[in-house]
């Protein structure tokens, strides 16, 4: 009986809320609040690709009421377009605009969407150049590019394992505070760069909160998932640093392959030995853990694939398939993954040190936070476009 009165209860909310939803489809009490003002409607640009003769938009609407795009200017003239599909845009729906346009190869060109109530929304192409297609020349391209950004440098890094092994506990308590430091510096970095991106996508993803939402639940998820045995050490912490950092290199990727598909930037050699040099150190951060231990060859080679073979990944897909949202979301993941590996590595630090939370005021705990951040901070200068 008292599981019955209790689905009786759990379905009678339920009920009302029904009947309620109904009552207000077919009363509709809204009407009387209605003065004649068009719906608010809004438009969000979130990929173009440029091909010979041709410019193609993919867009998103997110106003109150379908909305159907009625004209669509370049650079000041009406111009013919395809609308696929060609259905007023419901909330969230998203259309590829397509125009045969003689768009010119340098040259900025602004795009304007004008609506059948006279809403405008404006997209401004900086620099035209042609979209990287999806062939085995570009992806190799692609490849090489991200392995010597993400997997070249942390593999450099993890080189200097055999010349650490004989350091004391100051320089291991060294060694793990510039880890942390540099981790830091990294999830600083992976969410200021979220909240931009996030500020860039259509309003129905509410990307801020989406950005912290993301963040909480990855740094929570790999807590509960990283505490199952206890507090991580050794090869299990120096895996959960390289998970962090690749994670990171992978929201970094999008945001390299996304900028040389929208020509937006290019990479000289000066910018690419930037971006190994100020990645060094995450090599010597994932060694920092296993000092103590002996692990096969392999496992440095799979340790280097895991932090920085997902820049790989992102360059791909960020040239190919880009949308701000998503590399909001995967930098936002970035972010609550490294600080866990912080709150690991601290505890490791303590632990390892025997005096607890008084070792994190320590010489060389304070100079190797300070060296991380900094080292972080001053190559960064190196790779900011």
């Amino acid at each position: 009986m008292g599981s019955r009165a209790a689905l009786i209860w759990l379905l009678l909310p339920l009920a009302v809320l029904v009947l309620a939803v109904a009552w207000l489809v077919t009363a509709n009490p809204l009407s009387r609040f209605d003065n004649g003002a068009p719906p608010i409607e809004n438009l969000t640009f979130e990929r173009t690709i440029l091909s010979e003769g041709r410019v193609d938009l993919l867009v998103r609407a997110g106003g109150s009421e379908p909305m159907t795009i009625a004209q669509v200017q370049v650079d000041g003239a009406y111009w013919q377009f395809v609308q696929e599909p060609a259905a007023p845009l419901r909330r969230g729906d998203t259309a590829w605009i397509r125009l045969s346009y003689p768009w010119v190869l340098g040259e900025a060109h602004a795009v304007q969407i004008v609506t059948n109530t006279g809403a405008t929304f404006v997209h401004e192409i900086a620099v035209a150049v042609p979209t990287p297609v999806a062939n085995v020349a570009t992806f190799w391209s692609q490849m090489l590019l991200g392995a010597f950004v993400g997997i070249v440098p942390v593999a450099i890094g993890l080189m200097f394992y055999p010349a650490l092994r004989g350091i004391g506990r100051g320089g291991m308590n060294f060694l793990l505070a510039m880890t942390v430091g540099l981790l830091v510096f990294l999830m600083i970095d992976a969410g200021g760069e979220a909240f931009e991106l996030a500020g860039e996508a259509a309003a129905i993803f509410q990307g801020r909160v989406m950005v912290v939402l993301a963040a909480c639940a990855a740094f929570l998820m790999l807590m509960a998932a990283g505490r199952r045995g206890g507090t991580p050490s050794g090869l299990t912490l120096a895996t959960l640093i390289a998970l962090g950092i690749g994670l990171h290199n992978l929201g970094e990727g999008l945001a390299i392959g996304a900028a040389f598909a929208s020509g937006a930037a290019g990479l000289g050699t000066f910018l690419v030995l930037g971006f190994t040099i100020h990645n060094i150190t995450e090599g010597i951060g994932i060694a920092a853990p296993i000092l103590k231990v002996r692990p096969a060859l392999w496992v440095f080679a799979a340790l280097a694939l895991l932090a920085g073979g997902p820049a790989v990944l992102g360059l791909w897909i960020g040239s190919l398939a880009y949308a701000p949202q998503w590399s909001a979301l995967a930098l936002a993941i970035g972010a609550g993954a490294i600080l866990q590996v912080v709150v690991e590595v601290t505890s490791y630090l303590m632990k390892a040190d025997g005096r607890g939370v008084v070792a994190l005021s320590s010489w060389p705990v304070l100079s190797g936070l300070a060296f991380g951040v900094a080292f972080m901070y001053a190559t960064a200068m190196l790779v900011k476009i």
